[in-house]
Order: C-alpha cells, then sequence, then structure tokens
C-alpha cells in the first residue's frame, strides 16, 4: 500500500508501512510518537515486528465527519516520518 486509502465507512485514511528490520519499525513509532506528542494528534496504530497500521479519523468529530485539509495534511507529515 502506497499511497493513503480513503474509506466512507468509517471515514478515515488508512496506510499500511512496511519495514526491513524491527529496528527500523520501532524507529519509526518513536518518531510518530514524538510528532503526535507535539501535534497533539494521536491516529489509531496497529504494528507487528516489521509493519505499522496508521488509521487516521476525522479530526472534527460531528453529524456528518469528513476528513478535511488539516486531515490530509497530517496524513503527508507522517509519510514525511519515514525519512
Amino acid at each position: 500500500m502506497d499511497q493513503w486509502q480513503e474509506r466512507k465507512r468509517p471515514v478515515c485514511l488508512e496506510k499500511r508501512f512496511e519495514f526491513d528490520s524491527y529496528s527500523s519499525t520501532r524507529d519509526f513509532l518513536d518518531r510518530l510518537g514524538e510528532h503526535s506528542e507535539a501535534t497533539q494528534r494521536f491516529p489509531d496504530i496497529s504494528f507487528g515486528r516489521t509493519y505499522v497500521n496508521i488509521t487516521l479519523r476525522p479530526e472534527q468529530d460531528g453529524d456528518a465527519p469528513a476528513l478535511s485539509a488539516a486531515d490530509r495534511r497530517f496524513a503527508d507529515e507522517i509519510d514525511g516520518l519515514l525519512g
């Protein structure tokens, strides 16, 4: 999965990141944790030895949740953590 996948039910963005080693996976998770703390935005995360699945739900809750430019920008910021 190279791109963020947009789902309609429930409204969210999803992406799977794959790594060569557990060490690389942990490094990414550490960077993601630091970034989440700095931005106060916390995605849903599941992971294994060499992968991380991330789900971003709309930042704004309401009767008709929708993904915003801020949600997509946060997804781009997560992509930037791969460096």
